[in-house]
């Protein structure tokens, strides 16, 4: 199951730049701003800063689709013939997070929280 999507992640070569552009177009402050990650809360929606991005197969903007089992819901976009960019991982407090590429080469990230 999904809960659509609710988190994009933009890769930067300048997160210093990056911060000041994404601040302009949101009009709100980072609520996280670490070497690591620059997130940005505003309408419902999460935006991320990712200075590693490139490095780990990046290309561009990713979103990420918040799902509630993420090592089922990436079992079956690999088995539907998804291509694993970035294998499952825990990025803080338990929140995990995957990427792959579908056949046509656009990012697909998934998300889960921990529960509750």
């Amino acid at each position: 199951m999904t809960a659509g999507v609710q988190t994009i992640i933009y890769p930067v070569k300048d997160p210093k730049a990056a911060k000041a552009l994404f601040t302009a177009l949101l009009g709100v402050e980072p609520y996280a701003d670490e070497p690591y990650y620059i997130g940005f809360k505003a309408a419902g929606q999460d935006v991320g800063l990712d200075p590693n991005g490139h490095a780990q197969g990046l290309t561009g903007p990713v979103p990420f689709w918040h799902v509630t089992d993420l090592r089922e819901r990436l079992a079956a976009l690999v088995e539907a013939g998804a291509e694993v960019l970035q294998d499952v991982r825990d990025v803080g407090n338990g929140r995990l997070v995957a990427s792959v590429k579908d056949p046509d080469g656009n990012l697909i990230g998934l998300l889960q929280d921990p529960a509750a």
